[in-house]
C-alpha cells in the first residue's frame, strides 16, 4: 500500500520557502504522493476555513515537480466545475508530461457558494458539471491517460468514481465508515455492470500519546493506533492512503514541524516493514 500526503498549500505560514520544505520532507521521509488543495477565488466562505494565501495547486504542482524527482503530485482535490474542461486537460497533461508522468488529478464537485457565484458558475449545477467535465477531459486523454480519483464521501460520490473514476478518494472519516463504505462502492460497481474502481482514502494525522476512543477519526490517536489504521485500510483493499495533517486552524501552518514529526512516525512505521 502507497502512502501520500496532503500538504497545506494555504494559511499564514506558508510561503514558497515553506512549501519547498514540505516537498523535501514528503520526499524525504520516503512517501509515495505529495497532493495540494485547491480554491480560485477566496471568498469569506472559503477564507474561514482556508485563508489566504491560497496557491493554485498547477501552478503549485509545476514548480514542485522541478525540485522533487520520486514522488508523484496531485490533487485533493480539484473543484472541477472552476474550469473549463479544455483547460483542465492541457494542464493536467501538460504538468503530467513535465514532471515524468507523476500525476494523480483528484476531482470534486466543490462546496462554497459564495466561490461559486464569484466564478459565475451555477452551484444547483457542480454535480451535473462536474460529470460532463470528467467525460469531456478522459475522452482528449484516451490515448494518454492521467489517473483520476473521485473525491466525495457521498452516494453521488461514490456513482461517479464508479463511472467516470480510477479510484475513490473519500475523505477524513472513521474505520468503520470506510469499511461500510467500501461495501456499498462495491454493491454500486455491481449495480452499474462495472468493476469497482481502487479504494484511495485520504484520512486524517493527528498523533497522541494517549489512546483515543471508538469514535476517533483513522488517523489519529497513537502510534499504536495509527498503526492498527493504516493495516485496517489496507486489508479493505486500499492501493493508496492519503495522510492530512491539518486539523483545521490555519495557525497551524505557522508551525509545520509538528506535522513533520507526526509524518516521520508513520514514515518509521514504514521502515519497519509494519504497514
Amino acid at each position: 500500500m502507497q502512502i501520500g500526503v496532503n500538504v497545506p498549500n494555504f494559511g499564514p505560514g506558508t510561503d514558497p520557502g515553506v512549501l519547498r520544505d514540505w516537498a523535501q520532507t514528503v520526499e524525504g521521509l520516503g512517501f509515495d504522493l505529495l497532493m495540494v488543495s485547491d480554491h480560485v477565488a477566496i471568498t469569506p466562505d472559503v477564507a474561514e476555513q482556508y485563508p489566504e494565501p491560497f496557491y493554485e495547486p498547477f501552478t503549485l504542482l509545476s514548480w514542485l515537480a522541478g525540485m522533487t524527482r520520486r514522488v508523484r503530485l496531485g490533487t485533493t482535490v480539484l473543484i472541477m466545475p472552476y474550469r473549463h474542461p479544455l483547460l483542465v486537460a492541457r494542464m493536467a497533461a501538460n504538468l503530467d508530461r513535465l514532471s515524468g508522468g507523476r500525476l494523480v488529478l483528484g476531482v470534486g464537485v466543490g462546496w462554497a457558494r459564495d466561490e461559486f457565484a464569484a466564478l459565475g458558475v451555477p452551484f444547483e449545477r457542480r454535480g451535473a458539471l462536474t460529470d460532463e467535465y470528467l467525460t469531456t477531459v478522459r475522452e482528449i486523454w484516451r490515448d494518454d491517460p492521467i489517473p483520476v480519483w473521485i473525491g466525495g464521501n457521498s452516494d453521488a460520490g461514490i456513482r461517479r468514481a464508479v463511472r467516470l473514476g480510477d479510484a475513490w478518494h473519500p475523505l477524513r472519516n472513521t474505520v468503520g465508515w470506510l469499511t461500510e463504505a467500501v461495501g456499498r462502492l462495491a454493491a454500486t460497481a455491481r449495480a452499474e455492470g462495472r468493476a469497482a474502481p481502487a479504494f484511495a482514502p485520504r484520512i486524517v494525522l493527528r498523533l497522541t500519546e494517549r489512546p483515543l476512543g471508538p469514535e476517533r477519526l483513522a488517523g489519529e490517536g497513537t502510534v499504536d493506533q495509527i498503526r492498527a489504521d493504516l493495516a485496517s485500510l489496507a486489508a479493505l483493499g486500499a492501493e493508496t492512503v492519503v495522510l492530512d495533517p491539518f486539523g483545521g486552524d490555519p495557525e497551524e501552518t505557522l508551525r509545520p514541524t509538528v506535522a513533520w514529526k507526526a509524518l516521520a512516525a508513520v514514515a518509521a512505521l514504514r521502515n519497519e516493514g509494519e504497514t
